[in-house]
């Protein structure tokens, strides 16, 4: 249900502030002689990567416009104006690849993105509040949201349409179902 951004931004982003860029994949090492990078991808974002737009590399956001960009097996291959030799490459190995959030298509009706989400409260179907929505975990099926109760404890919910029932944006809230089996007791 959320998508996006790195772990760290994950926890440290608030509901309704919008990111300036998305991590949307990392280097993984140079391809060729002639400055291309293997870029995996870290989210459904990647694709939104267009020739002659610009990308940014690193912690620094550093810009470059795009020359070329395709898929390379599950990876994809990125060339970029001003790396023109293997040792350039060289010099972005393990670093995250970023768009600016406005460069990124919308999101489709039902779809958020975790800075959306993140900081919600979170309230049952029969209108008990169980906490906070602190932090979006991705495991390989579906996303688990942590909820922080106000005593400190933590409850997992997973994200899957039996549980997450109303994501209201404009209040701020989160409507689930528990099934049984999700807090201790119940």
């Amino acid at each position: 249900m959320g998508t996006e951004e790195t772990q760290s931004d994950r926890t440290t982003q608030h509901a309704q502030q919008p990111p300036e860029f998305l991590v949307v994949g990392r280097v993984i090492k140079p391809h060729g002689i002639r400055g291309a990078l293997v870029v995996e991808p870290l989210s459904k974002f990647i694709t939104d990567i267009l020739k002659d737009k610009q990308i940014y590399l690193g912690p620094d956001y550093e810009a470059f416009r795009v020359l070329q960009f395709s898929p390379h097996r599950k990876r994809y291959l990125l060339s970029l104006e001003t790396l023109t030799t293997r040792n350039d490459a060289e010099m972005y190995r393990d670093v995250q690849v970023y768009l600016r959030f406005e460069d990124s298509e919308p999101l489709p009706a039902g779809e958020y993105y975790d800075w959306q989400l993140l900081g919600m409260t979170v309230i049952t179907d029969e209108n008990e509040t169980l906490g906070i929505l602190e932090e979006i975990i991705e495991t390989g099926a579906n996303d688990v949201y942590l909820v922080r109760t106000t005593a400190g404890e933590e409850i997992l919910l997973p994200a899957i349409e039996s549980v997450i029932k109303i994501v209201d944006v404009e209040h701020n809230q989160l409507r689930v179902h528990l099934i049984p089996g999700l807090l201790p007791g119940r």
